[in-house]
């Protein structure tokens, strides 16, 4: 199968992704220990979906038996400036790079399955029966050490997969196959002593090197934090409305970092005004972020954290937004309201 995996990973680079790799689903035999550990400090906060499929995202051999090889694919979307340059614009809300445009589940899925479907063909012109499972982010899988395993790169100490030659803004995808395809080396940390993504993080969301508490990392408070957000984080998401890029931004491999190649990741978002934000209603969210990753966390959970936004902007004349938000009928909305308000004008509340 040497010559079928060469071709693959040809192919692979041909439809768009910027590298690609493969592992056996028994690569990562740590994972699982790793993964259950995590869930047994609570560091997984509220996304639930994390415990309730352990067994699968822990194991690639418990997700489907049969899978014999797993081909992992890295997609770029760097950015084409700096994305902490918003953060000063405190009457703006900064979206996570990621988000800026289209659905990436979207693009990466139709070019895994693409991809997919070519390599049936070629097995089938081999006389080789192949079937496939193809997965992104949103099923139970470890792409990151798989990703490692696989060579495209490493879990730097943000957790998140960085490389020599990507930098740290790709996505990942994963076709899992009944193929026996030869294995590329892992990769091993190239971070040495740096730890630029650890000091610049505002809510200290990293123990230690290696390791996330997503109870503090705003991105998880944003997007999948559901309710109030604790008082003592408020203040340090600062103008984050959705997501946070502080810790891939600062990374020195950005300087080797690929361009990202699909115009679907082009910008469309950009810095939108609080204020228009701040007054939309479930229609309005809805066909302002169509097609976008946005519009998966909904109306309420958005105008909360822009109220948060709001709230840190240290500019009084928003505080007429804030107001306007006191009788939402969203408790949690309505509880950033009141904070806002009481950052904005020091009055009380009731």
């Amino acid at each position: 199968m040497q010559g079928l995996k060469a071709r693959l990973i040809a192919r692979a680079l041909e439809e768009g992704f910027v590298k690609a790799g493969v592992c056996r689903p028994d690569a990562v035999p740590e994972a699982a220990g790793r993964l259950r550990q995590f869930l047994a400090e609570g560091r997984h906060g509220q996304m639930g979906w994390m415990a309730d499929r352990e067994t699968w995202r822990g194991s690639p051999q418990a997700l489907w038996p049969e899978a014999r090889s797993v081909v992992m694919l890295a997609e770029a979307y760097t950015p084409g400036s700096d994305p902490l340059s918003g953060l000063s614009q405190h009457d703006r809300g900064v979206v996570s790079v990621y988000a800026q445009g289209k659905d990436y589940h979207d693009l990466v899925k139709r070019r895994l399955k693409r991809l997919g479907r070519w390599l049936i063909q070629e097995a089938a012109r081999q006389e080789t029966d192949c079937e496939i499972k193809v997965f992104v982010d949103t099923a139970p899988v470890m792409e990151k050490p798989l990703a490692q395993a696989a060579g495209l790169g490493w879990q730097g100490k943000h957790t998140n997969l960085l490389g020599r030659d990507l930098g740290n803004w790709v996505f990942l995808g994963a076709i899992f196959t009944t193929l026996e395809l030869e294995p590329d080396a892992a990769e091993v940390s190239h971070c040495g002593s740096c730890t630029a993504c650890l000091d610049i993080c505002p809510t200290e969301a990293f123990p230690a090197p290696y390791q996330l508490d997503a109870r503090r990392c705003i991105s998880y408070l944003t997007i999948e934090h559901r309710g109030p957000v604790d008082e003592a984080l408020r203040g340090l998401m600062g103008n984050r409305i959705y997501g946070c890029d502080d810790c891939l931004a600062v990374c020195p491999w950005n300087k080797f970092a690929v361009a990202a190649r699909d115009m679907g990741y082009k910008p469309r978002v950009g810095l939108p005004e609080l204020s228009s934000l701040a007054r939309l209603d479930d229609a309005g969210f809805r066909a302002m972020f169509a097609g976008s990753p946005i519009k998966r966390i909904g109306r309420d959970r958005l105008v909360r954290n822009v109220l948060y936004a709001i709230g840190n902007s240290r500019l009084p004349g928003l505080a007429t937004l804030a107001a306007e938000r006191l009788e939402d009928p969203d408790p949690a909305v309505a509880d950033a309201a009141a904070w806002a308000l009481r950052r904005l004008t020091g009055a009380a509340t009731t």
